[in-house]
């Protein structure tokens, strides 16, 4: 989730409907000034019992994020307390309960992204064996409840949690006991976004499917291979799933801004503090009507937080998010943008892409979207057959859109190396959850907590 780092009182204010579908026009790029935006999250636990560190404790996440500072990150702070990082590759932050978020800064190549994940997971691993502490690449915390998690001194996290329990059954489990990989890309022009929305929107299910991996709640297998995506099926139904309107024609920058609009508020952030809004309307907030700021109008500065508040499976900002990942290991980091870079930056890419899915209902869409938690790639396909039947093409598509994107690193080699895990998954069957289980059910005897030193980074 976003940090918010100051209050600019020189942004605009919003006095026309005209600044918001800007916010979304201006993000246009040609395609050599694309960039790669890459966001991954892991659990932080103590090695000695498994627990997850508080944000006070004596080496627990306040003097983990400081002692970054020696790598040259800044701090960033909010009522006293270090929240987030800043530094050239990009920021680090905290999710609810203290998972570590690094959202990297914006690179030409996969080179590039694996390079800065590999500086930054690096540089913390070697901060855990000085503070005792690991990090573990998964979608759900595998044994732990609510009650067993720290909760970090972030404003927007209070609002979040208490008005997360009025609106769906798991959005408290989505916050406090999840992470993800996701990627931000870029488009060219209006119409070129819609087709990248069009197609990220309906292979997001396959994302979810080669990524599932949080098979486990509370120390027992779950019933899901993606519980984390599980999850956001009864978080909020008002600000997450597949937007049917996407597909709608007439779909741009001003149908996703209606959309937004009709988002429910979380909060406005003044003077370094946020301000509960949660439930209150976006559109009154333009009439001067908003009753935690009555007669204020609000900038361009607000339009943009609001924007960060929605959740769907593709988020449109001034760049589009991918967002249907869980969280996992290394190589797996560097996978999950190469996949969707292979897709969406080469023309010749994203219209294979387009012709595979163009033909799919809105039904067809939600019915695969819905069974992918927990059947992954066994999920029934559009037309007959299953979402397996149609991986390994999806990644030959993503494949030749990096062969011909041509980015070379130092020793000649192209970006479609990037792939090799999910060419891996395929080739075997099984989803990383699947072969989770595997273990659980053989060699790990039913002991959960085998994944702590078999799993971590």
């Amino acid at each position: 989730m976003s940090t918010k780092t100051v209050s600019k009182s020189n942004a605009a204010v919003i006095e026309h409907r005209d600044q918001l579908i800007a916010s979304f026009a201006k993000g246009e790029k040609p395609p050599e000034r694309w960039r790669i935006g890459t966001e991954h999250e892991k659990f932080v636990y103590a090695l000695n019992d498994h627990r997850a560190p508080s944000y006070d404790e004596p080496g627990g996440i306040r003097d983990l994020l400081m002692a970054l500072t020696e790598f040259g990150w800044e701090p960033v702070m909010e009522g006293g307390n270090v929240i987030a990082l800043s530094g050239t590759d990009g920021s680090v932050s905290l999710e609810p309960a203290g998972q570590f978020e690094l959202s990297g800064a914006p690179l030409d190549n996969l080179h590039q992204t694996c390079g800065e994940t590999g500086r930054h997971l690096e540089q913390v691993l070697k901060l855990g064996e000085r503070f005792g502490i690991g990090f573990l690449g998964l979608g759900m915390w595998p044994d732990k409840t609510r009650a067993e998690l720290p909760i970090m001194p972030k404003g927007r996290y209070a609002i979040m949690l208490r008005h997360m329990p009025r609106v769906g059954s798991m959005g408290l489990d989505m916050m406090l006991r999840t992470c993800t990989i996701q990627v931000n890309l870029d488009y060219q022009t209006e119409a070129d976004m819609v087709k990248k929305f069009r197609v990220g929107l309906a292979l997001q299910p396959l994302a979810t499917a080669l990524f599932a991996n949080s098979p486990f709640t509370e120390g027992k297998p779950n019933g899901m291979l993606s519980y984390r995506s599980h999850i956001w099926s009864d978080t909020d139904p008002a600000r997450t799933g597949m937007l049917p309107f996407v597909f709608e024609d007439g779909f741009g920058y001003e149908r996703y801004a209606d959309y937004a609009l009709d988002v429910p508020m979380y909060f406005v952030y003044r003077d370094g503090k946020y301000i509960d809004a949660a439930g209150l309307s976006f559109r009154d907030f333009l009439k001067g009507e908003l009753s935690v700021l009555p007669g204020e109008l609000p900038t361009t500065d607000d339009w943009n937080d609001h924007l960060s508040t929605a959740f769907p499976e593709v988020r449109l900002k001034s760049f589009l998010e991918m967002r249907g990942a869980d969280g996992g290991p290394w190589s797996r980091i560097c996978a999950l943008p190469a996949f969707w870079v292979g897709l969406l930056y080469d023309q010749s890419a994203l219209d294979a892409a387009w012709d595979l899915v163009k033909g799919w209902s809105m039904e067809e869409r939600e019915l695969l979207r819905s069974s992918v938690p927990k059947l992954a790639l066994d999920a029934p396909l559009p037309g007959g057959g299953t979402l397996r039947d149609i991986a390994g093409e999806v990644l030959d598509v993503s494949h030749s859109g990096l062969s011909a994107r041509a980015r070379l690193d130092a020793g000649g080699s192209n970006e479609t190396g990037f792939l090799d895990p999910l060419r891996e998954i395929v080739r075997s069957g099984k989803v990383p959850a699947q072969m989770l289980l595997d273990r659980y059910h053989g060699d790990w005897n039913g002991d959960v907590s085998r994944i702590y030193e078999e799993m971590r980074f």
